[in-house]
């Protein structure tokens, strides 16, 4: 198993991450299969303010930048969802040049100190 932690931001209006969150207590069903189809085992998403983490566990032969391209690839809906949440994010001030979800780094595992 990997795990990913990435972290994006909503847009600064109240009604856009109101519109975000409703449009996640209701996902279409198409990209949730999708993403099980690519090696995604779980993925949580958290927000405080408009900063967004999303956490997530993967197979291991998972490749975050092969595979969520493919699941986009491969979903019609899935890039259709992709593209509509993309309506309501902005990257961070700490995102790569082209990075949408900046990927965290790990600094701590508490599994490795037990």
């Amino acid at each position: 198993m990997k795990v990913y932690a990435m972290t994006l931001n909503l847009k600064d209006d109240v009604e856009t991450i109101e519109a975000y969150k409703e449009h996640h207590r209701n996902p279409w069903p198409e990209p949730l299969e999708g993403l099980g189809k690519v090696g995604v085992e779980d993925m949580k998403i958290f927000l405080l303010g408009r900063r967004m983490f999303m956490f997530i566990t993967t197979s291991d032969s998972f490749d975050l930048h092969v595979d969520f391209a493919r699941y986009v690839e491969q979903n019609p809906k899935a890039a259709e969802w992709d593209a509509l949440m993309r309506t309501f994010q902005e990257p961070v001030p700490e995102a790569a040049a082209g990075e949408w979800w900046a990927v965290m780094e790990q600094v701590f595992d508490l599994q490795d100190h037990l």
